[in-house]
């Protein structure tokens, strides 16, 4: 079989790094049962937790020596990540060299239902068996109609009820820049309230809305945290003064502000570290930008479809944005980006903004049944339940290691910000020695946070209890070795 099951006996304590994990429930003992346990539905999947195995040399080591003289110098997960997958399905990656990995990057976010899902393999076939055009610019198709009344019926009723959606380019960033755009065409206005940590992608006009890149024509706001809070209080009066600093910006004649086309806000910040906009924060932004005619742009690239423990990231707060931006998991895996936007805001003329993939139809496909498939088997309640018994468990492993500085996240997504036991300064050093740690341990992950100290978690959402407790375990020992070799 392509996976195998770890062999631990139900209910048994995983141990690791001097911490303790317990199977949250019993392993499953044959295929359509695993599947089962993460889906709610049985759908054919063999079991899911990977042996682990040596790492011989493959053929994917001259690939790797190619793929390094050949491509650009801005190649990233590459580098952290020397492997070459040639097979998946669900959690798992099997490199060119024979080794099984566990996923948890996750196409950065992008499988919501893991690698190879069936009923995204059936609907992609579907599609292609049909002698469908593939290719079909902004021209209305069954696929295309069937997706958006599926991504319709999930969005948050009051924005559904009068809503207008963009079909943008294959990327998220391509949607930032439209929404971008609308606000911007919409009030006459130019300037953008933006987030400290913020990441909404790498061309031009999001770059510029980044937290990380200057711009001219965007005003830094505080965005809430707790273990770094910019205010030095955290929790709710950190979030209060942050809330108050942004009025007082809006309402001063003197504060140097021009009025805003719009404001973009992450429910979660995920690039910049896992930091979860705290709710009642949230309404007071949409309590602001709404009182000063201002559009407020959600971009859930990376929280929709379930990932933080509801359908959408605002839904925590109760949220109804003017404009979300929408990419990575509704598409099912293929590329696929919208926007989504109350129909007052539609006023720009047609081509104002087009894209020559913005009808790929296979995607529309894959989307179409991914958001049917997390909706029909409440896989974002899933993720909720599961992702806070993983906290939880991350939060007793910190109580024994020092060097882990806070274990945050909301659903499953998750961070851990690994620091310097002694000083609580950013420990990148560290977070790179447990990334490559995990890495021969045959868990995948990736870094995040201001200074790259943050571990991230981006399993499926169809992540069984058994496989749960074999990343913490996997990740638990990483983490206690990385920090052995690096004191």
């Amino acid at each position: 079989m392509f996976e195998e099951q770890s062999g631990r006996a139900a209910g048994t304590a995983v141990s690791a790094g001097g911490a303790t994990f317990v199977a949250f429930t019993e392993p499953a003992t044959d295929p359509a049962a695993a599947e089962t346990t993460a889906a709610g539905a049985a759908t054919p999947a063999p079991p899911h937790v990977p042996s682990q195995g040596a790492r011989p040399a493959g053929s994917g080591d001259a690939i790797l020596r190619r793929q390094a003289q050949r491509e650009s110098a801005a190649r990233t997960y590459a580098r952290s990540l020397p492997i070459v997958p040639v097979r998946a399905r669900g959690l798992t990656i099997e490199g060119a060299d024979g080794r099984r990995y566990l996923d948890c990057l996750s196409g950065a976010g992008t499988l919501a239902l893991g690698h190879n899902h069936p009923v995204v393999l059936e609907a992609v076939r579907g599609v292609l068996d049909s002698g469908a055009p593939l290719h079909v610019l902004d021209l209305a198709t069954p696929v295309k109609d069937a997706f958006t009344t599926e991504l319709f019926a999930n969005l948050p009723a009051e924005l559904a009820a009068d809503a207008r959606v963009q079909f943008c380019g294959p990327a998220g960033t391509d949607a930032v820049e439209a929404a971008l755009k609308l606000v911007r065409t919409a009030t006459g206005r130019s300037t953008l309230m933006a987030f400290t940590g913020a990441y909404h992608g790498m061309t031009a006009g999001a770059l510029e809305a980044s937290g990380g890149a200057p711009g001219a024509g965007v005003i830094r706001l505080p965005y809430p945290q707790d273990f770094r809070c910019p205010f030095g209080v955290g929790g709710p009066e950190g979030a209060e003064l942050g809330a108050r600093w942004t009025e007082n910006l809006l309402d001063d004649p003197k504060s140097g502000a021009p009025a805003p086309a719009g404001m973009i806000v992450e429910p979660v910040q995920g690039e910049g570290g896992v930091l979860p906009a705290p709710d009642a924060w949230l309404r007071r932004m949409r309590e602001i930008t709404a009182a000063r005619g201002i559009p407020l742009i959600a971009d859930e690239v990376q929280t929709g479809v379930g990932r933080t423990g509801a359908f959408w990231g605002v839904d925590h707060a109760g949220v109804v944005p003017d404009v979300m931006v929408l990419s990575k998991a509704i598409g099912g895996s293929l590329p696929l980006a919208v926007i989504v936007y109350r129909s007052g805001l539609d006023v720009w003329a047609p081509g104002a903004h087009a894209g020559t993939f913005r009808g790929n139809q296979l995607a529309m496909a894959a989307g179409t049944a991914t958001l049917a498939f997390v909706r029909e088997n409440r896989l974002a309640e899933r993720a909720a339940a599961l992702g806070a018994r993983m906290l939880t468990a991350l939060r007793g492993l910190a109580a024994d290691h020092p060097w882990i500085g806070d274990v945050r996240g909301r659903g499953l997504m998750i961070g851990v910000e690994l620091v310097d036991p002694d000083t609580g300064a950013a420990a990148p050093a560290l977070a790179a020695a447990v990334r490559r740690e995990c890495l021969e341990r045959g868990l995948i992950v990736e870094l995040g946070g201001r200074h790259g100290t943050v571990v991230r978690l981006l399993p499926p959402l169809t992540l069984t209890d058994e496989q749960a407790a074999a990343v913490l375990d996997r990740l638990a020992d990483a983490i206690s070795a990385a920090a052995r070799r690096t004191r």
